[in-house]
């Protein structure tokens, strides 16, 4: 019988998140961001579950757009990175990917190839990973447009916020003047500025397109605020069972390192979940996990395959009994805080060996 640890998918949380989306995108249409395996809950069941909701997918590269592809599935793909080899243009036009292009190259790649896909310009308006100077943007777009397949083609521009999860920023005002301002001459092509966190952002204009992400599957985009409390619902719960339990006395310690040592007795259980299974390794003592309705706490070092509990508050709990390390009760956003990181890099860092359930 294989090990119980495993990821529960709440497909309808993500219905919820996207709707929620929605709702506070006004007039701007919502495109579902369903790269990274959709954030660690499964590429093609995200995209099934959004198909009834979403227009328009994006995705970082051409594999994932594929992965839409096979689940029979026709609304345009953005590809976020564009296209990373020539020959790739025409499958895009084949398919309806719309890449989005942010290098002199790709343009080449563009006036050479067969067939023409709809396609994007990046704009960088000062994140400075990719895109295309904002006060030099004419001298791409003009050409462009003096080919007929070309300005059919063009779709409008995208840019990224560097700094919209923090509210007291005002870098990401400052991209939008810089965007709105370098794209201004083309008033009738389209926009899209918008990630998960422009969503909450006061007063932030979300353009003709947003791109939520990490917020469709439950985890704030915003620094010091957890998704519940956006309103969001958490579309992964990560447990694994309870398989060992013993009451410490005071002095003994539990673990590597013997880094934690009971001040009293303590009633201490073993979780089947570690590292190896994407739980951050770096997440130390009173990192919070839940069981049978209670809240508990993290003890000692995570290990490959295991962690240590203090089943203080649920002396109750038995082996076999099931722990929950994120979703409902306890959310992914304060475990990452615990460890040091974001939540995106623990939904997406869920291993292969957990396995995904849907309903």
């Amino acid at each position: 019988m294989p090990r119980s640890t495993v990821a529960r998918i709440d497909l309808e949380a993500l219905r919820h998140n996207y709707r929620l989306a929605r709702e506070r995108a006004g007039d701007a249409r919502v495109m579902a961001v369903i790269k990274a395996d959709g954030y660690g809950h499964g590429i093609r069941q995200v995209a099934r579950a959004l198909a009834g909701e979403a227009p328009r997918y994006g995705v970082a590269c051409l594999e994932e757009a594929m992965a839409v592809r096979k689940e029979g599935l026709a609304q345009p793909v953005v590809m976020l990175q564009g296209t990373h080899a020539p020959e790739d243009v025409a499958l895009c036009a084949d398919q309806g990917f719309q890449p989005v292009m942010h290098s002199d190259y790709q343009l080449a790649w563009l006036r050479d190839a067969p067939s023409t896909p709809d396609f994007w310009l990046k704009v960088n308006t000062g994140m400075n990973r990719l895109g295309f100077p904002a006060d030099d943007l004419t001298g791409r777009v003009e050409p462009l447009l003096a080919s007929p397949a070309l300005k059919s083609a063009l779709q409008g521009f995208v840019t990224h916020f560097a700094c919209a999860d923090d509210h007291d920023s005002s870098f990401t005002l400052e991209q939008t003047r810089c965007f709105k301002a370098a794209v201004s001459p083309w008033p009738d092509l389209e926009r899209s500025v918008a990630n998960s966190a422009a969503h909450f952002f006061p007063g932030q204009e979300l353009f003709d397109w947003s791109r939520p992400g990490i917020m469709l599957y439950g985890a704030s985009p915003i620094i010091g605020v957890t998704g519940p409390e956006l309103g969001l619902r958490a579309a992964m719960t990560l447990e694994a069972p309870l398989i060992a339990r013993r009451v410490l006395k005071a002095g003994d310690s539990v673990g590597y390192g013997s880094s934690w040592v009971a001040e009293k007795e303590t009633p201490m259980g073993i979780v089947a979940v570690g590292y190896g299974d994407g739980y951050p390794r770096h997440a130390g003592t009173g990192t919070p996990a839940a069981v049978n309705g209670k809240r508990i706490r993290l003890i000692g070092r995570v290990s490959m395959d295991m962690l240590a509990v203090d089943l203080s508050e649920a002396p109750e709990t038995q082996a076999g009994d099931r722990v929950e390390l994120w979703g409902n009760q306890v959310s992914v956003d304060e475990v990452a805080g615990h460890a040091g990181t974001i939540a995106y890099e623990l939904l997406t860092g869920v291993t292969a060996r957990v396995p995904r359930l849907y309903p």
